[in-house]
């Protein structure tokens, strides 16, 4: 049996259109996304800061930085977890979201725990 990692958090993702925030005829598109942060490791952390890398279809790229997630910093005790919603805007119909959170574990060390990519995508426009 492998040892109990103490740095390991998982993070998951589900995105939304929104129709009645888009303007599909200026080139907006509007998503909402919903993140779950689980603690699987041995050791409680806080979540310090985002990074995000926002990419439309035709390549473009936003990067997002900021303390915390929708104004929190959450604490998490090991099998703990938080969810959050949030959103973003992006010029085509589809696009993608990864990055990273930057973690202060209880026992002093920074870790990074990386968000996944996952699609945005207007499923009307989806074929």
């Amino acid at each position: 049996m492998a040892a109990e990692e103490p740095y390991r958090i998982e993070v998951s993702a589900v995105s939304d259109y929104i129709a009645e925030q888009s303007d599909p005829a200026d080139n907006r598109f509007v998503f909402a996304y919903t993140i779950t942060i689980r603690n699987n490791g041995s050791i409680p952390a806080k979540l310090l800061n985002r990074h995000w890398i926002v990419t439309d279809a035709d390549g473009k790229q936003q990067e997002v930085r900021g303390a915390g997630v929708v104004g929190e910093q959450p604490h998490l005790q090991p099998g703990e977890s938080f969810r959050y919603t949030s959103g973003t805007q992006i010029a085509t119909p589809v696009g993608s979201m990864h990055g990273t959170y930057d973690m202060l574990a209880d026992d002093g060390t920074r870790f990074d725990a990386e968000i996944p990519a996952f699609s945005l995508g207007d499923r009307g426009r989806l074929h």
